[in-house]
C-alpha cells in the first residue's frame, strides 16, 4: 500500500469517526438549551419586537476585524521573494502595530468586557 491511499484512508476515517461523534455526543444529555438554535444573542422562539443587544454585535464586529488581520497577512511569507522585502517587512508591521493599538484602546474603553 503507497503512502498517498494511506494518507487518504487515514483522513476519510478520521472525517467519519468525527462526523459520528459530534452526532451521537449531543444526544447523550439534551436539555433545552442544546437543542435550540442560538442567532443574534437572544431566545429564537420569543417575541421578535425584543430590544437587540449592542453589546452582542459590537464583540461580533470586533471578533470580525480583528479577524481580518489574517487576511491581510496572508501574502506576507511570499514578501521575502520581492527585491525588497525590508518594505514588506515593514507595512506588516505597521498593520500589526495599529491593530494592536485597536485592541488596547478597546480593552481599555471596557468594549472586551461581555457581561457588565
Amino acid at each position: 500500500m503507497n503512502i498517498i491511499t494511506t494518507v487518504i484512508t487515514i483522513a476519510t476515517a478520521l472525517c467519519v469517526i468525527l462526523a459520528v461523534v459530534s452526532f451521537w455526543l449531543p444526544m447523550i444529555t439534551p436539555d433545552h438549551e442544546k437543542l435550540s438554535p442560538y442567532e443574534c444573542g437572544f431566545d429564537p422562539l420569543g417575541s421578535a419586537r425584543l430590544p437587540f443587544s449592542l453589546r452582542f454585535f459590537l464583540v461580533a464586529i470586533l471578533f470580525l476585524l480583528f479577524d481580518l488581520e489574517i487576511a491581510l497577512l496572508l501574502p506576507l511569507p511570499w514578501g521575502d521573494q520581492l527585491t525588497s522585502p525590508l518594505t514588506t517587512f515593514l507595512w506588516a508591521s505597521t498593520v500589526l502595530a495599529l491593530l494592536t493599538l485597536g485592541l488596547i484602546y478597546e480593552w481599555t474603553q471596557g468594549g472586551l468586557e461581555w457581561a457588565e
